[in-house]
């Protein structure tokens, strides 16, 4: 399907944004090296696109309303979000951006890419498969499915900062011909019908305005018999959102994260059912009694850490590795070497990372509700 003139437009717009924000920091090493090749004018155009959604608006003052402006508005409020905030993604966590299941002593890079091989089994990928990621980052998860199953995968993802590393990492990593990168929204993707053999998604698509919306989709694009196996983020079904403190903690989890519309455990088993989906197994992986909790890293748990070479993963974390990263982005930010608004992106991130704790340590949310559908035949 050929894109409309008007899409072709936002195709053109976005590409030349990406190219006068990001320059060629797509093929830096990323992390702080990436920050300092961003242009200040397109930064501050996409800090205030994304934090209208957030500035003076308190989990006090929320509305209906104030929720529907985000739902509206999700793909350029994504887009926008991971604008800013991918190079701190990757300095922080690497190029998975995912949570991940921790066995005890298991070293970060080793656990997640086990959570990933679990996802790839649930969904039965295989040698010579049409895998579609759905939402795929800087395709981190993508590259290791490729390795670990064989398959072929397309990542769909609507941000071109990412496609392009990507893109230079599956080349650098010599799996271009078994990788592809397309730009698009997964609330209508531009596949035929019956694209894929098997379709998944790594915490992903909580970025949709609505499950049920991306969901059908997703099972739109499938080829029947085919599985769908997800990550969700949801909010338990603890969640009250009557109750501030846990209206609280969502916000920030969803502004920290560049999220529009977080929903509970029991409306994603609904909108998985709604889309058409024969629900083959679902269950939150947080809820499993492991020793080591799956938030020990963004708590800057040294205690749970797996090996060695985690120390620095986990000490960006605490309280003083966050203190002194703010500050050097924000003497940075204050002598021009970083865009401003990076201190401001990197403070957001903070609070997601706080309220992601309090909402795990309150059983008010997880990030790892595995959902397996399959298209009927």
């Amino acid at each position: 399907m050929a894109p409309t003139a008007l899409e072709q437009e936002n195709l053109s717009r976005d590409a030349d944004f990406n190219k006068a924000m990001h320059g060629k920091s797509a093929k830096s090493r990323g992390g702080f090296a990436a920050m300092s090749g961003k242009d200040t004018a397109a930064q501050k155009a996409a800090v205030d696109e994304y934090f209208k959604h957030w500035d003076n608006k308190g989990h006090e003052d929320e509305t209906a309303e104030t929720r529907e402006a985000r739902r509206n508005e999700y793909a350029t409020l994504t887009r926008h979000y991971y604008n800013l905030a991918t190079d701190l993604y990757e300095y922080g966590w690497g190029s998975s951006f995912h949570f991940c299941r921790f066995a005890f002593g298991e070293p970060f890079n080793q656990a997640i890419a086990r959570h990933e091989h679990y996802l790839a089994m649930h969904t039965g990928l295989k040698d010579g498969m049409k895998v579609l990621d759905v939402g795929c980052g800087v395709g981190g998860p993508a590259r290791e499915m490729v390795k670990f199953s064989g398959a072929h995968v397309t990542g769909l993802n609507n941000n071109d900062y990412q496609i392009d590393r990507a893109t230079h990492y599956a080349e650098k990593q010599g799996l271009s011909d078994k990788m592809a990168f397309v730009k698009g929204d997964f609330m209508q993707m531009k596949f035929p019908d019956n694209s894929f053999d098997a379709v998944y998604a790594i915490e992903a698509t909580v970025h949709a305005p609505e499950l049920v919306g991306v969901y059908s989709e997703i099972f739109r694009v499938l080829k029947p018999g085919g599985t769908f196996g997800v990550y969700e983020w949801l909010m338990t079904d603890e969640y009250d959102n009557n109750n501030a403190e846990h209206r609280r903690i969502r916000l920030g989890i969803e502004q920290g994260d560049g999220i529009s519309n977080m929903v509970t455990i029991s409306e994603g088993i609904k909108a998985i059912q709604d889309a058409g989906f024969e629900l083959l197994h679902h269950e939150d992986l947080a809820a499993r009694p492991d020793v080591t909790p799956w938030y020990y890293p963004l708590a800057g748990s040294f205690k749970h850490m797996g090996s060695v070479w985690d120390f620095f993963t986990i000490a960006r974390m605490t309280w003083w590795g966050r203190g002194i990263a703010h500050r050097f982005v924000g003497g940075f930010e204050k002598v021009g070497l970083f865009p401003k608004g990076t201190r401001k992106t990197a403070d957001s991130l903070a609070l997601a990372a706080d309220c992601l704790v309090e909402g795990a340590e309150k059983n008010l949310f997880t990030p790892m509700y595995l959902m397996v559908g399959k298209k009927p035949e």
